[in-house]
C-alpha cells in the first residue's frame, strides 16, 4: 500500500506538527547526497490494554547512539521525542502503526564534512502490516544468499542505523526480488552469515537456538534482543554469539528472521534448498506465538517493554 492510500496526514518535523505533504527538505540537503543520517523503526501495537509502543526506550537509546559516530547532535531530548511521538499517534488516531524517527544533516553546504550543516529531525507514523506478508508469518519465506556482502564495522559502524549504509540492504533486496525470492541473506566479508537486508537471523539445531554474534558485522536488533529473552524465558538454550557458515543454513532444523518490520518470520528455503519440513518449525512457532502474545496482551512480566499511548 502506498502512502497516498493510507489515512495519515501529519508529520512531526523539527519541533512542529505539520501536514504530511508539507514535510519537505531542500534538494541539496547533506543527508540526501551523502547518507549522513540515522533512523529507527519502531512498532506501536494495539494491545488489550490499549495502544502501546514496543520497546520505545531501547529504540531511543540506539537512535542517540547511532548519531554519535557522525557527530550528529540530535537537538531534542528523549522526553521531547517521546511526547511528540505519542501526540503524533493520537492526532492521527492510530491504534497500531510503524514509527520512523530520523535525524540527518540538512541544507547549508555540500562539502563532505557536515559540521556546518543544521541537524534536522522528523518523526512519521503510519499503518503497516506484516513486512514480508501475512502469509509469510504462517508459511515462511523463500530466500537466497546474496552476492552482495555486508560491510565490515571497520568500514561503516554496523551498530548504527545509518541511512546511507542501507544501500547495502537495498542491493541485496533488489537482487532477491529480481530472482523471485522474498528476501535475501547477506554474508560478511569472511563469508559467514551476517543477517538479512533488514532482519537478524536465527538458526535452530537439535532444540538449541543460534544467532549471529555482533562480531559478524550485524545490527543488534531490538526484536533480536526480545526473542533471545523470550526464548530463554521459555527454557531454550540460546547461543547469541554464533558464527554460522553458509552451509549450516542448508542443514538447519529451522531458520527464522526477526526485526521490527518482519517481527518473527519463518524461512522455509534457502537457495531452493528446503529447510527442515519446509514450513514453520515447532521452535519458531512457539517463539512466534509467544512474541505475538506479548505484544497483544502486555503481560506483567514484560510490562517494561511498553510505552502506553495515553
Amino acid at each position: 500500500m502506498s502512502f497516498d492510500e493510507m489515512d495519515v496526514d501529519t508529520i512531526w518535523m523539527d519541533g512542529e506538527f505539520m501536514p504530511w505533504d508539507d514535510a519537505e527538505i531542500h534538494v541539496l540537503s547533506h543527508g540526501l547526497h551523502y547518507g549522513t543520517g540515522v533512523f529507527e523503526g519502531v512498532r506501536c501495537y494495539d494491545t488489550e490494554k490499549g495502544p502501546a509502543i514496543f520497546r520505545w526506550e531501547d529504540h531511543l537509546d540506539r537512535f542517540y547512539e547511532s548519531a554519535k559516530p557522525y557527530e550528529l547532535e540530535i537537538p531534542f531530548d528523549r522526553d521531547e521525542l517521546t511526547e511528540a511521538t505519542i501526540e503524533l499517534i493520537q492526532r492521527q488516531e492510530l491504534d497500531s502503526c510503524y514509527i520512523r524517527p530520523i535525524a540527518f544533516y540538512g541544507y547549508e553546504m555540500l562539502g563532505l564534512n557536515p559540521s556546518d550543516c543544521p541537524e534536522r529531525v522528523a518523526i512519521a507514523a503510519w499503518p503497516w502490516g506484516a513486512y514480508l506478508g501475512e502469509e509469510a508469518l504462517k508459511e515462511g519465506v523463500d530466500v537466497a544468499v546474496s552476492s552482495w556482502r555486508k560491510h565490515s564495522s571497520s568500514q561503516i559502524p554496523t551498530n548504527s542505523k545509518t541511512t546511507g549504509a542501507y544501500v547495502n540492504s537495498v542491493l541485496a533486496s533488489l537482487e532477491a526480488k529480481r530472482n523471485d525470492y522474498v528476501e535475501g541473506i547477506v554474508l560478511n566479508k569472511e563469508g559467514n552469515v551476517a543477517e538479512g537486508p533488514g532482519e537478524n537471523i536465527f538458526l535452530v539445531r537439535d532444540g538449541e537456538i543460534y544467532t549471529t554474534g555482533l562480531a559478524e558485522s550485524i545490527l543488534n536488533g531490538i526484536t533480536r534482543q526480545s526473542v533471545i529473552t523470550v526464548a530463554e524465558d521459555l527454557g531454550y538454550t540460546v547461543h547469541d554469539d554464533a558464527t554460522i557458515s553458509r552451509g549450516e543454513l542448508y542443514t538447519a532444523d529451522e531458520l527464522f528472521f526477526t526485526g521490527t518490520a518482519a517481527e518473527v518470520t519463518p524461512i522455509k528455503s534457502v537457495d531452493d534448498k528446503q529447510i527442515g519440513s519446509g514450513s514453520k518449525g515447532p521452535v519458531t512457532d512457539e517463539l512466534q506465538t509467544k512474541f505475538f502474545e506479548i505484544v497483544e496482551e502486555q503481560p506483567a512480566e514484560y510490562s517494561e517493554w511498553f510505552t502506553p499511548i495515553e
